[in-house]
């Protein structure tokens, strides 16, 4: 199958399964599931035989697939030399390797075929602007890494495609974007932030958050100054997770992940995802690192898809304190609302924890002092109804823009915390 093919199948099935009941959604991805257990996830060495059930694999991680990674894709790559290829162009004969950014931990590593290139991107589009599609899109990927997947975009006669690379800094390129006119960016929202505090000259048609946690601070900044609707895709090294429908929902990409999800406490839950429709590198149980709240209803817009209600942080950046009564853990969007419903000024922070009792509060010097001492007292305050042993430092500080790291408001920093 030729790679247009590749892109229209999969733009077509992708449109298909959202006007499904969630019956008969069920019943396909089913059928898809099993398919990919019996056909493609015992090419992978580290698997070998089909199992009876999804639930008889083993659990993996990204330590598990790095360590092993010539036995999770089929053509034995190893780890050495998909690092030899990035160095190189990306390219390991036939097939392209990408990598993380390793800005929030170790760096991870994916291969994928040419297929699977035009496959990722004919469900994206169907995904994100399937009403643009046929007008022509200019699109502008902002990013720390240009990776082969946006190679397919670039062969596309109906997408133009344009990578801004965001460790270079926007003023290397700010010129160069506002003179491409992009009609959807894709963007951290940070970024998209920066467009609207330096006034960008930019009038896309559709602007989505990626590659960073959409904090609810950022949003009504960015789609004030866009006047859009801000949407968002989640997409990790790992694939391609949730993507924003019309109507605002963000949906998981169910028709290509089988999702199971862990408690994660605080009615949160972390995800387990076997990618169905990959089948270079295999994907089987495998945990993210993120925390996410899940919708109870389903969206307005009548896809049988789940929804997200909010990617609310890494499991990393959880926070790990002691109290009287043993080990405590604060999750980042508990920390984040403390400090942001102290005071409707604060639209800026950094909450760090620096060590197992120590945490750093840092706010602009701009922001009223009042303001300061309310949000240091949430966090205090918190911190004491939970009986945590930690100390808050408030140091007022400058907040700039960093591009060389993701943006995370909340951090629990490895190297010096639990």
């Amino acid at each position: 199958m030729n790679a247009l093919a590749e892109a229209i199948g999969s733009f077509a099935v992708t449109r298909w399964a959202s006007r499904k009941s969630r019956a008969d959604f069920e019943r396909w991805q089913a059928a898809a599931l099993r398919r990919f257990l019996d056909r493609d996830l015992p090419r992978a060495p580290f698997y070998g035989k089909p199992p009876a059930r999804l639930a008889d694999l083993p659990v993996t991680d990204k330590a598990l697939v790095m360590a092993r990674f010539e036995d999770f894709n089929i053509h034995g790559l190893t780890a050495n030399e998909a690092w030899a290829a990035l160095a190189r162009d990306g390219r390991a004969g036939s097939l392209t390797v990408g990598a993380s950014t390793g800005t929030s931990g170790n760096r991870g590593l994916f291969v994928i075929s040419e297929a699977e290139k035009y496959r990722w991107l004919g469900a994206i589009l169907a995904k994100g602007a399937p009403d643009l599609l046929w007008r022509g899109m200019r699109v502008a990927v902002i990013l720390p890494q240009n990776t082969g997947l946006y190679d397919s975009a670039r062969k596309s006669k109906l997408i133009r495609l344009a990578f801004f690379d965001l460790t270079l800094g926007p003023e290397h390129w700010r010129e160069a974007l506002e003179a491409f006119d992009p009609t959807v960016i894709i963007a951290p929202p940070k970024m998209l932030r920066h467009f609207a505090a330096e006034s960008f000259q930019l009038q896309p048609k559709r602007i989505f958050s990626a590659a960073e946690t959409l904090d609810p601070v950022d949003r009504p900044v960015i789609e004030a100054f866009f006047r859009l609707p801000l949407d968002q895709i989640y997409m990790a090294t790992e694939g391609l997770f949730a993507v924003t429908c019309r109507q605002g929902g963000l949906h998981l990409a169910e028709d290509s992940v089988f999702f199971e999800f862990e408690p994660a406490g605080e009615g949160l839950v972390t995800p387990l995802v076997t990618a169905f429709r990959r089948r270079t590198q295999i994907m089987a149980r495998y945990r993210m690192n993120d925390l996410l709240r899940l919708s109870e209803q389903p969206c307005r817009c009548g896809s049988p898809l789940c929804c997200v209600d909010e990617i609310v942080g890494r499991m990393d950046d959880v926070f790990r304190l002691s109290s009287k009564g043993g080990p405590i853990l604060v999750t980042p969007d508990v920390l984040r609302n403390a400090v942001l419903k102290a005071d409707r000024r604060i639209d800026d922070f950094r909450l760090v924890q620096i060590a197992p009792d120590a945490i750093e509060l840092r706010l602009l010097p701009t922001l009223a002092d009042e303001a300061a001492a309310s949000a240091h007292q949430a966090v205090r305050a918190l911190l004491e109804a939970r009986k945590a042993t930690a100390t808050v430092t408030l140091i007022r500080a400058p907040l700039p823009l960093e591009t060389s790291r993701k943006l995370r408001r909340v951090e629990c920093r490895p190297e010096r915390a639990p």
